[in-house]
């Protein structure tokens, strides 16, 4: 049987392309314990789970942050992962869009502002079309 930690370097792995290793080396050297509860929490049980497959799973994630509009890093990155899974620029400007009523329009805004410079960086097309392929992986 494989350890939550496994599983969840296993949905990082999907979705990123390196695995714990993203979380390790940005939280790791810090604050180890917490690095290593969210491989273990948040992908190897809650992202593990049966039920929403992982492209649904990460549309709720980048819609949650958005919401937030204070939580930019963790935003970006799952922007980023959401790129590398094959969820589209067009996907994630409606995501954003459909938070307005619901977060108001400074949440949207800055989640606009954030997800524009992740297409920038992913060399993404202009009119939404496909970025460079796995980011995470090159």
């Amino acid at each position: 049987m494989q350890s939550k930690f496994e599983l969840g370097s296993e949905v990082l792995e999907r979705l990123t392309g390196k695995g714990a290793q993203t979380i390790i080396e940005a939280h790791g050297e810090v604050a180890p314990d917490l690095a290593r509860n969210i491989v273990e929490f948040v992908f190897g049980e809650i992202y593990a789970r049966d039920g929403l497959d992982l492209k649904t799973k990460q549309m709720i994630t980048v819609s949650c942050l958005a919401t937030l509009g204070y939580a930019q890093p963790q935003l970006s990155y799952h922007i980023k992962a959401a790129l590398n899974i094959g969820i589209s620029q067009e996907e994630i400007i409606d995501l954003i869009t459909h938070i307005i009523p619901y977060a108001g329009f400074p949440a949207a805004l800055t989640a606009l502002s954030l997800a524009k410079e992740v297409f920038k960086s992913n060399n993404c097309d202009k009119k939404y079309n496909d970025c460079d392929e796995k980011q995470y992986k090159k």
